[in-house]
């Protein structure tokens, strides 16, 4: 149980932070030199005194944080005008003279201190029991633009910025409801990092809601800077390679999934909102999907299937082929493969992990430089390094065409964290296939799908709808069928109002 003092002497820094909250003192010279002895070497907190008639009165805000012409023209110029002396109180300041449309009080210095370090401004008068806080938020930030790891062709061009205001404010925007509830929750001892936790009263499973909430509560850090942080904290399965929390910087893609009955996680500091729970197939669907017509949406699916086996396998394939099965390759392409592979000093495993490595070192390389110099160094390393590798008789041509399409490939994946966990599992696949040959693809391709069958996310089968199966889900899977034809959210969600539309949706001829 906290306890509340008000001692008549001041009390150090050291003993509030360990036992007491420290009630506001009656005189505001007090008050002052205790919170100056708080923020010692804190060069950006503004102690800005001035007097309310004969009383005498302090601002205190953060340099940066605020909104420093809001505090002038709502704030200072009001409070420097005649006020009747008699009449002056802290319900008389919140009421009648602050033009904030947020004001509070509180009597915890310790509120006062969290508030300012938060961004607000805080009003303390000489002989008040109680400090007056109104929100000036202000500050330089990022403007919205359209997102970088997820653009689309067709497609809002917003997406999310570093503030948690600004990005549920966007959410909002997309769902007009009173059902849409956001949860605030305060994680990290020292960076005080605020989040929300979104999700739609009417649809969202209270048991996932309080499970979600449940995982934050018990984070207990020092910092929280990215949503990463929280990824990792909150995940049902730590040591696994695949991503059991989705994350995305479009307020359309969140806004999406609480309407399927997830629950959405938007942290103060990062444009990142996190998703869950989360399926395996979730990770392949790009929101563009749901924006073009179904024919052109079913085509780009079955494409990114096919290429995440071939991102997945081929390497490990062609390993397998060339070193345990020659006989499975037509005879001319045999000829042409033995050909080049002539004068290659080692083994197709080895030339594989060179290849393989080198190439994600291009990539490694091309996202750290900057943009510009980036984009040309992956282009022009990748075709000089595989050309004169090819010509010096280090590697052969048939595998810098393999790594190249394998490449290609993991591009397709639109989740860049289920892309890195494909490109990652590559490796393991290919030195089984070095040592087993086809059958070790087979066992290490049986032991991902066993672990995939085996993962949850929040409670929910994470290759579902495949595992266990459901047929009735199946119309948002592989292919994605009309708009009309998917009349139901996912069951795995949500228990109550499955229905989404109406069941005659369906367009016919005879409409007018």
């Amino acid at each position: 149980m906290k306890t509340f003092i008000k001692p008549k002497k001041l009390i150090k820094k050291v003993e509030l932070q360990e036992k007491t909250e420290v009630e506001v003192y009656e005189h505001l010279k007090d008050n002052i030199t205790f919170l100056k002895e708080l923020f010692t070497d804190c060069s950006d907190v503004v102690f800005r005194e001035f007097n309310i008639n004969n009383k005498k009165a302090c601002l205190l805000f953060i340099d940066g944080l605020v909104d420093t012409k809001s505090i002038e023209f709502n704030a200072l110029y009001q409070l420097l005008e005649e006020i009747d002396e008699k009449q002056l109180s802290t319900d008389v300041l919140e009421k009648d003279v602050m033009s904030f449309s947020q004001v509070s009080d509180s009597d915890q210095i310790d509120t006062v201190v969290k508030k300012v370090l938060d961004g607000s401004t805080v009003l303390i008068v000489d002989s008040f029991e109680k400090a007056i806080i109104f929100d000036a938020k202000g500050g330089m930030r990022r403007a919205v633009a359209e997102p970088e790891t997820e653009t689309s062709i067709r497609g809002p061009r917003e997406g999310f910025i570093e503030s948690l205001r600004v990005n549920t404010s966007l959410v909002r925007r997309k769902i007009r409801s009173t059902t849409l509830k956001i949860i605030s929750r305060e994680v990290g001892t020292e960076t005080r990092t605020g989040l929300a936790i979104l999700y739609m009263e009417n649809l969202a499973s209270p048991e996932l809601v309080n499970e979600v909430i449940k995982r934050i509560d018990r984070i207990e850090i020092d910092s929280i800077l990215e949503s990463g942080y929280i990824e990792e904290l909150i995940e049902d399965s730590p040591w696994s390679m695949f991503p059991q929390i989705q994350n995305t910087e479009r307020p359309d893609s969140a806004a999406a999934n609480l309407l399927e009955g997830r629950v959405v996680i938007i942290i103060d500091g990062t444009p990142f909102a996190l998703i869950a729970p989360a399926t395996f197939w979730q990770f392949l669907q790009a929101s563009e999907d749901y924006y073009h017509r179904y024919h052109i949406s079913i085509f780009l699916r079955w494409l990114r299937i096919i290429f995440i086996f071939i991102a997945l396998e081929l390497p490990a394939f062609y390993v397998a082929i060339t070193t345990y099965h020659q006989e499975m390759i037509p005879t001319t392409l045999l000829y042409s493969i033995a050909s080049s592979r002539e004068a290659i000093p080692f083994p197709a495993f080895v030339e594989a992990m060179i290849m393989e490595i080198a190439f994600e070192a291009l990539r490694e390389a091309g996202i750290r430089l900057p943009k510009l110099v980036g984009q040309a160094v992956s282009i022009l390393g990748a075709l000089v390094i595989g050309q004169a590798a090819v010509e010096a008789g280090i590697v052969s041509a048939p595998m810098v065409i393999v790594v190249s399409l394998t490449g290609i490939a993991s591009f397709t994946v639109p989740r860049f964290n289920m892309a890195i966990s494909i490109r990652l599992l590559r490796f393991p696949l290919m030195m089984l296939a070095g040592a087993l040959g086809l059958y070790g693809i087979v066992l290490g391709s049986l032991i991902i799908l066993t672990h995939l069958c085996h993962l949850r996310s929040f409670g929910v089968p994470y290759f579902s709808p495949l595992g266990p199966l459901s047929f009735a889900e199946f119309k948002d899977v592989f292919i994605r069928t009309p708009w009309w034809s998917m009349d139901h959210r996912p069951k795995n969600f949500v228990k109550n109002n499955i229905r989404r539309e109406s069941p005659n949706l369906k367009p016919s001829p005879e409409q007018k």
